[in-house]
């Protein structure tokens, strides 16, 4: 099956989850939303593109901060709800100047 942005199965508000990774570590970086003109600028661009749900605005990762994202690869789950991104990153991923979104920890007995 040829792969088409149009086949992925995106929520009510036309997004679809985007776990971004790095792609040497495997490390998760940061989870953030795309929409079909996210994907496609991601994809021209060859760095991460999201779409802002607080603000209702398309923005690409690193562009105040100059952290960013360059798109290694891009895959799609079983259930075509859900992508991977796997990325070279560029300084740090989260807005908190931590490496990954992911920092905090629930502690497990």
């Amino acid at each position: 099956m040829k792969f088409n942005i149009r086949n992925l199965k995106y929520d009510k508000s036309g997004l679809i989850p985007a776990i971004i990774q790095d792609y040497k570590t495997d490390e998760v970086l940061m989870l953030a939303y795309m929409n079909k003109e996210s994907l496609r600028r991601t994809l021209k661009l060859g760095k991460t593109c999201f779409w802002s749900r607080s603000r209702q605005e398309y923005w690409v990762k690193g562009m105040t901060s100059g952290h960013f994202q360059f798109v290694k690869s891009v895959a799609y789950d079983c259930d075509l709800d859900a992508l991977l991104i796997k990325v070279r990153q560029a300084g740090v991923a989260c807005h908190t100047g931590n490496r990954t979104c992911f920092y905090r920890k629930i502690k497990i007995k």
